[in-house]
């Protein structure tokens, strides 16, 4: 499997994605789901882990990058990340899909690349870009109920934001979720802008994103 050989600039902001190879579904079930999300959380660490850690407790240690946001759809993933260390967002995401795609491979009883060869990567380089892609993130999954919900909305807001509040594998129920302990969250947004005090603030954002047709 190919990784990107690209420098990340440390205290910087990247959106990373990447999807099915042949755009194939890479969550077939709310297992896998759950599993990404369990090593969304494990691999954020310069430690080594194996399938025997999975599933028990597991002293990640330091984390090596700050992650702002992600949502997981049908056949691909988007994550916000902050490069906190040296190396730490190439070595997270080469943990990830490796280990991924391992357990996908033997579960599914397949073989060959899981993913497309490499991660793709966006420089977030200014305010508004940031801005908009914690919007663009969180609200990723109302395609799976409106697919022109940006130029030609069948739902209304209501719906939609519903739905994306509702949907369980982003970050937004991180956000949304105070009373959750804050050392099991995969989401660190203190180094990142703080545009969202408390939910409420944050769904007004996302309401207003919702009712603007054109986005950057």
């Amino acid at each position: 499997m190919g990784y990107r050989k690209q420098n990340f600039a440390e205290g910087e902001y990247y959106h990373l994605y990447n999807r099915g190879i042949e755009k194939r579904t890479i969550f077939l079930d709310k297992h896998d789901y759950d599993h990404f999300m369990l090593l969304l959380y494990l691999c954020n660490s310069s430690r080594s882990i194996t399938l025997r850690d999975i599933g028990k407790t597991f002293d990640r240690g330091e984390t090596i990058t700050d992650i702002g946001a992600y949502c997981l759809m049908p056949n691909h993933f988007h994550i916000l990340i902050r490069e906190k260390i040296e190396g730490g967002t190439s070595l997270y995401m080469k943990k990830l899909l490796t280990g991924y795609a391992m357990y996908f491979n033997k579960k599914y009883k397949r073989t060959g690349h899981l993913f497309e060869n490499t991660f793709k990567s966006s420089y977030a380089g200014s305010d508004n870009y940031l801005k908009y892609l914690y919007a663009y993130i969180h609200l990723n999954p109302v395609k799976l109920i409106d697919k022109n919900w940006k130029t030609k909305p069948s739902k209304s807001t209501k719906v939609m934001l519903k739905y994306a509040f509702d949907y369980l594998y982003s970050s937004l129920q991180e956000y949304d979720n105070l009373t959750e302990s804050k050392d099991k969250l995969i989401t660190n947004s203190g180094p990142f802008p703080r545009y969202f005090s408390n939910p409420v603030d944050h769904k007004k954002e996302l309401y207003e994103w919702l009712t603007i047709e054109d986005t950057p």
